[in-house]
């Protein structure tokens, strides 16, 4: 009986490096003293001095705002993009990332409509029947401004302002590009993996750039940028209090491990995937985040627990919902690795949303990440089966230069010869050349005679060379291997028993018998026939 372990502990076998950072945070840009409608009457009454509380005295504000924008982006020469409903954006940006060769600066202004918090005045009436206008809060379909710029700290960023009054911005930063930006002033060199590593030359150094990225140099990154771009309140106002503060809107924190091989990760995280179902069960989400979840009536943990599989193309992820957060695994772009948690509202972990509480968020996603793989677990190691498939199937260049062959598992005379080595295993001086032959021309009907000795030897030297035989020193006799034995063990019945008798069923046009893989086989062809015939499409 095999043990499952953890596939943190089966992971670390293949994985080449492994980096810890902030992803992606999304952060709310808001004035703290004009977020209630009392507090929007006193800046118009008392800072702005108008007798008349109503919105329409901000109209001037908005309208100098967007023209500021326009003047700054004409001054610039900046594109202005209206994006279009449906458009991806970041694809709008990597559009016109690829030809900004600055090394900081605003790429291209965006506008788009979209729903927003606002500010009205609705017209209220007095005992007296007389009428008065009051400012209440309301959304409206408003211009938003996306500034997409380059930092020369942070690499590429967005902030985006609202054009109605109170002006709140969005401030969208990715820890990995502040990363690789970080590396090349350092002199690290390394291979880009989107947002990420493909390789290093010094991932501890790295590392350790992730972990120097602090709220304090998210705040030095807006107050920078506020300074730099058109701003909506004036110098006085913000002398008198009216400045911008940060909070947390969604927080990713990833752990991207980059494999030796490619097919590593594809692999292994397949057989994660099997092997772990069940794995957004309350109990299993409670041991992930170590927070207790309640089931009873009384108060329960709010949110759905489920195990999710998405499917983008050919490539999984692996989806667990703990309330409004998630932790998403997947293999990202065939060389790492990635897992990866979502806060959605810091409120999940009794935790505020201002910025300054930002390590506390991030010792929870790493540790979540890090407790995932831990309560993974995994019932063997799907990459040392794939490389015993290579190990036999592909061929092999040998020191010289010498290419020897692969044994491909199709071929009669590669299956004859695996078929030969569980008979050899049972002769304790081993077997020659002349005993190989008269085996295998047995098995494939041929005489003694029509198998030559330089092809024996030929046969020799490519079970050999695969590691499936060793020769006996001093002798021209070979032993077979504890890994031969156990792969032409399997191979073989896998061929005799599996595959032939498979195809059979499959291939008989009239069996003697019904064969539920045959009844399935059909079944699954009428269902796509089906599909085509629905689709108008020729099958």
């Amino acid at each position: 009986m095999t043990l499952p372990r953890s596939a943190g502990d089966v992971l670390g076998r293949h994985t080449a490096f492994e980096i810890e950072s902030i992803d992606r945070m999304y952060c709310n840009v808001y004035q703290p003293r004009l977020q209630h409608p009392k507090a929007v009457a006193g800046f118009i009454r008392y800072h702005l001095g108008c007798p008349v509380i109503s919105s329409a005295v901000l109209a001037p504000i908005s309208e100098a705002f967007v023209t500021a924008i326009k003047t700054f982006a004409r001054q610039g020469r900046i594109p202005v993009v209206d994006f279009v409903k449906g458009q991806r954006k970041d694809d709008v940006m990597h559009e016109h990332l690829a030809g900004f060769t600055a090394d900081e600066g605003v790429v291209f202004i965006g506008r788009a409509q979209e729903k927003n918090g606002v500010f009205r005045t609705e017209k209220r009436r007095n005992s007296l029947g007389l009428s008065y206008p009051w400012i209440v809060r309301a959304t409206a379909m408003v211009n938003q401004w996306y500034f997409y710029c380059v930092d020369t700290d942070f690499g590429p960023f967005f902030l985006k302002f609202s054009s109605y009054f109170p002006y709140t911005a969005k401030l969208c930063v990715n820890g990995n590009e502040y990363a690789k930006r970080q590396a090349v002033k350092a002199g690290i060199g390394f291979t880009a993996l989107d947002n990420g590593f493909a390789t290093c030359e010094n991932p501890t150094a790295v590392q350790a750039i992730c972990d120097q990225l602090s709220a304090e140099k998210i705040d030095a990154l807006l107050r920078k940028w506020l300074r730099i771009l058109p701003h909506p309140f004036t110098d006085a106002d913000q002398d008198t209090g009216y400045r911008y503060d940060i909070s947390i809107l969604q927080a990713e924190f990833c752990l991207t491990q980059t494999l030796h091989r490619p097919v590593d990760g594809r692999i292994f995280f397949d057989q994660v995937i099997r092997d772990n179902l069940d794995i957004g069960r309350p109990d299993q989400v409670s041991l992930i985040f170590d927070r207790r979840i309640q089931r009873g009536r009384q108060h329960p943990t709010p949110g759905r627990f489920r195990t999710r599989i998405i499917t983008d193309g050919v490539t999984p992820s692996l989806h667990i919902d703990y309330k409004t957060s998630k932790i998403k695994q997947y293999h990202k772009l065939g060389r790492a690795l990635r897992t990866e948690t979502t806060i959605n509202d810091t409120r999940d972990f009794a935790i505020g949303k201002r910025l300054h509480n930002l390590p506390a968020l991030r010792q929870i996603g790493f540790t979540a990440n890090r407790r995932l793989l831990r309560v993974q677990t995994i019932s063997h190691d799907p990459t040392d089966g794939a490389t015993a498939i290579t190990t036999i199937c592909r061929p092999v260049t040998t020191d010289t230069g010498t290419r020897v062959p692969g044994l491909r598992l199709t071929d009669p005379r590669a299956h004859a010869l695996l078929a030969t080595l569980w008979q050899f295993r049972l002769q304790p001086a081993g077997f020659t050349n002349h005993d190989l032959k008269h085996h295998v021309a047995a098995l494939l009907g041929h005489t003694p005679d029509q198998i030559t000795t330089s092809q024996s030897s030929y046969d020799l030297r490519r079970l050999r060379v695969h590691g499936l035989i060793t020769r006996i020193r001093g002798t021209h006799r070979y032993q077979v291997t504890d890994t031969g034995l156990h792969h032409a063990l399997f191979l073989t019945r896998l061929h005799d028993r599996f595959l032939r008798t498979g195809l059979a069923e499959l291939s008989d046009p009239d069996p003697p018998t019904p064969s539920p893989l045959r009844t399935a086989a059909r079944a699954y062809q009428h269902a796509i026939d089906g599909l085509s015939r629905h689709a108008g499409l020729a099958a």
